[in-house]
């Protein structure tokens, strides 16, 4: 159904129209004698592109072989699959220790049962787990990849993820089952929905604390075998950079562009110095002088390795790049928000987080998800300084004497790769832009 107008200002609801595709077909590619023609020579092009494509990729394909040279001769002219297949391990994880690799699977099951909770309609308090999400899961996830000795920091931050990861997963289930929420259902159960707020205040907090402290004594004895970061490579190791900068850009970009536009003069400086300096010069040469700098800056004693260093540079890279976005999405917001904002009585960082920015966010969708998938693909410089993502173990697959000059496939391989992941990033910003209104007219 689609909504129309009437005279009164009020909308009602129009049948929508059955989609005809062979009209569909004359209107868009047949409608006049050019477009036939362009038409006809594009299906030519595709089905002779598609055509070679199928010959070598699965026709004439070798899918099991010890080595190149056995891929040739069983068939000189198709793609050698075999040598893709024996080092996907190594694309995907890179150099993590086999026995380890249920670490990454769980960390990744558990960031899918994190984040599932915002696509299900029924559940309550979106934006709390979605901040949970970015404050206490890279705690959780540090320590699986990393294992090791755990401080008492280590644990404290260990026991609130897995404290948050329950309350949010029984919340959701909640939600599912019967639309409500776990407060009201304690609530509930305990009996306390006529009590004083502070009573029930009081008795969540305990009953949180309570299982906090039950979590903390189960999870002390708990300790993984350490993996150096230096065997961190491939698909993974560029989501982990990737997606620590995605996480920390918007932030970042909001902190600084209001930054940018504030009326006090040595902020506003700052800012534009802090922007313009990242901004002015491209990430292969951040990276560089992360990776060379930034111990000069730091207490003697005090190291940090080229990991940490690798993400900071990439952190506030786009950063300074999502500042801009936000700015321009700050600027297209009319006078009047502002001022009506203002005239009922609502202090800057009210009117910034519940007028204006909630606003300018839905106009910036297509430029943020697009910085996203750039910051995605950028990551891959990081293998110019010697860190094994997923270029360079497909070059590693490439120089591997059994496999030696095997270069296309692990190419065609890392590209689908990373079709996959953007072309996903960009089919939920649209969703995203439809379900916001952000694309209605003004």
């Amino acid at each position: 159904m689609t909504a129309a107008a009437d005279r009164t200002g009020s909308t009602r609801q129009l049948p929508k129209q059955r989609l005809d595709p062979l009209r569909w077909l004359r209107e868009k590619l047949f409608n006049t004698w050019y477009n036939t023609i362009l038409t006809f020579i594009a299906l030519a092009i595709i089905y002779k592109f598609a055509a070679v494509i199928w010959q070598w990729g699965f026709v004439d394909a070798v899918w099991i072989a010890e080595n190149r040279r056995e891929c040739l001769n069983i068939s000189p002219g198709g793609a050698c699959w075999a040598g893709v297949i024996a080092w996907f391990k190594a694309i995907i994880y890179g150099r993590y220790p086999a026995v380890e690799l249920w670490r990454i699977n769980l960390g990744v099951l558990l960031l899918a049962a994190w984040l599932a909770p915002l696509w299900l309609p029924r559940v309550s308090m979106k934006t709390v787990i979605g901040l949970s999400t970015v404050v206490f899961y890279p705690f959780l996830a540090g320590y699986l990849f990393v294992g090791g000795e755990k401080g008492i920091l280590i644990q404290v931050t260990v026991t609130a993820a897995i404290v948050c990861l329950a309350v949010n997963s029984v919340h959701s289930l909640i939600g599912v089952v019967n639309g409500g929420s776990l407060v009201r259902t304690l609530l509930g159960l305990l009996r306390l929905q006529h009590r004083s707020e502070k009573a029930q205040r009081n008795t969540l907090l305990a009953l949180l604390a309570a299982f906090f402290a039950i979590v903390f004594a189960l999870q002390a004895g708990w300790t993984l075998e350490e993996v150096s970061w230096v065997k961190w490579g491939g698909l993974f190791l560029t989501l982990v950079i990737s997606g620590i900068g995605i996480t920390m850009a918007l932030p970042m970009g909001i902190i600084l562009a209001l930054g940018r536009r504030s009326r006090l003069p040595v902020i506003r400086v700052l800012c534009i110095t802090f922007i313009e300096l990242f901004r002015s010069v491209p990430l292969i040469t951040v990276l560089f002088m992360a990776t060379t700098m930034f111990p000069l800056f730091l207490p003697e004693g005090f190291n940090l390795n080229k990991l940490v260093q690798v993400i900071v540079a990439v952190c506030l890279f786009s950063g300074c790049y999502m500042a801009e976005i936000v700015r321009g999405g700050l600027q297209a917001i009319p006078k009047g928000q502002y001022e009506a904002a203002q005239a009922m009585g609502l202090g800057y960082w009210k009117m910034m987080s519940f007028v204006v920015m909630p606003q300018a966010l839905k106009y910036m969708i297509p430029n943020i998800v697009g910085n996203f998938m750039g910051l995605l693909k950028d990551t891959t410089l990081v293998s110019i300084i010697g860190l094994f993502d997923i270029l360079n173990m497909i070059k590693a697959a490439s120089q591997d004497v059994p496999w030696r000059g095997l270069h296309k496939e692990p190419l065609l391989v890392g590209a689908i790769i990373f079709f996959i992941i953007c072309f996903a990033m960009s089919k939920y910003s649209q969703r995203l832009e439809v379900k916001l209104s952000a694309g209605e007219r003004r």
